[in-house]
């Protein structure tokens, strides 16, 4: 029997999460190529990939809260198959401005099955007996599968052309398809998940005030990485760098994205998951302020390697902070809609700023989202530390470092 605890169940998982978190390695690539082939302004760039994310975010609404109540392994299978026929759809189109229509509609398409499927992933990452060292395990991948991606597509786009961007989505959305559909994992009971938490869906549980705010932290980080990394192609090369030394800083982005998994998994009981949280969003601020104003390129490559590393770090110590607050899985089955709330605003945002004020707009963006990142967690300590603020069973773990 496949679980949430075995070898095979992990894998699936892990896969199933690289699949479906594409647009945090893609979205440089997928801007650019928008408007270097497709001729679409900083704006409708945006707008088209923040299309795909607001599709996540309605998927993940509306299947986190029945995480419990719904078939896993066929809406899984089902929700990866329907975004590999939309980017199927969209190799199809024309690569021109005229395809903007159809091209966006796609998107929301392959958005609302990328949700549904991340949805039942992350559900199940966090109902398994270690969900923080699961859920960064899982992003060690995804900074594996960043490093093929980046240092491959943007080859491939130059050569083949744009539309094989949709044409690598395609298949990797099949391949999740397939995967889930033969082996998605059922939830298993541990001693970290113990029978009642199992139980969980025969049963209403709140969920603690202080799992919403760390939802709203992780909106905060997703919005910061997205108005940045959307742009931060354009950023090098508008600024002069030249495109190959652009596409090289994302390939040591990609490598660089292989450690934050692996400190997050060896750091768990370190690091307390309240200073983390506290820490990451101002770590974000410094390093998107240095991309938008850097005039030189090593201050841009050094800013732009690491930006990514600050929210996949910081992602994991809040993940399983949530997973602690809420065993039954629904709040950690909401990561998609936490996460694509704030990339699916970031594209389009930034696409505004930039094409109405410029670059070091962003920048400042940033820095006011960051602040209200450090309010709620400040927020979330203080809830953690009342007598009221939750359970004490659940206290107690949620605060260990």
């Amino acid at each position: 029997m496949t679980t949430t605890n075995t070898f095979g169940g992990k894998a699936v998982l892990t896969f199933a999460h690289v699949a479906g978190m594409v647009d945090m390695v893609a979205l440089p690539v997928w801007i650019g190529a928008l408007v270097e082939h497709y001729k679409y302004n900083a704006q409708q760039a945006g707008i088209t990939v923040t299309l795909f994310l607001v599709g996540v975010v309605i998927a993940s609404l509306v299947v986190s809260p029945r995480f419990n109540r719904w078939p896993r392994r066929p809406l899984a299978a089902g929700g990866f198959a329907l975004a590999a026929v939309a980017f199927f759809f969209a190799t199809r189109l024309p690569v021109a401005a005229e395809s903007f229509g159809a091209l966006a509609s796609l998107h929301v398409l392959a958005g609302l099955g990328v949700g549904c499927a991340l949805s039942f992933t992350h559900g199940c990452i966090g109902r398994s007996a270690n969900p923080h060292r699961l859920f960064a395990v899982a992003n060690v991948a995804l900074g594996v599968f960043a490093v093929f991606f980046l240092g491959g597509v943007p080859q491939l786009i130059l050569q083949v052309g744009a539309a094989s961007l949709f044409w690598v989505c395609t298949g990797l959305m099949a391949a999740g398809a397939l995967v889930c559909a033969l082996a998605f994992p059922d939830v298993a009971v541990t001693a970290d998940a113990p029978a009642a938490a199992a139980q969980a869906p025969l049963a209403v549980k709140r969920i603690p005030t202080a799992a919403w705010i760390v939802a709203g932290v992780v909106v905060c980080l997703t919005l910061n990485q997205s108005m940045v990394f959307a742009f931060v192609e354009r950023i090098g090369v508008d600024k002069g760098f030249g495109a190959d030394r652009v596409n090289g800083v994302l390939i040591a982005l990609g490598l660089v994205n292989l450690t934050p998994g692996v400190l997050a998994a060896l750091l768990q009981k370190r690091l307390s998951p309240l200073l983390v949280g506290l820490l990451g969003p101002i770590g974000q601020a410094v390093l998107a302020l240095t991309i938008v104003n850097a005039a030189s390129f090593a201050p841009y490559a050094v800013a732009t390697s690491l930006y990514v590393f600050m929210v996949i770090f910081t992602h994991a110590f809040l993940f399983g902070l949530l997973a602690r607050l809420d065993p039954t899985g629904r709040a950690v089955a909401a990561t998609p809609a936490m996460m694509m709330i704030g990339s699916c605003i970031g594209p389009a945002l930034a696409g505004g700023l930039v094409h109405g004020i410029g670059y070091p707009a962003v920048g400042v963006a940033v820095c006011v989202v960051t602040c209200a990142a450090v309010i709620a967690m400040t927020q979330v300590r203080r809830l953690l530390r009342a007598p009221a603020g939750m359970p004490a069973s659940s206290e107690s773990s949620a605060l260990a470092a």
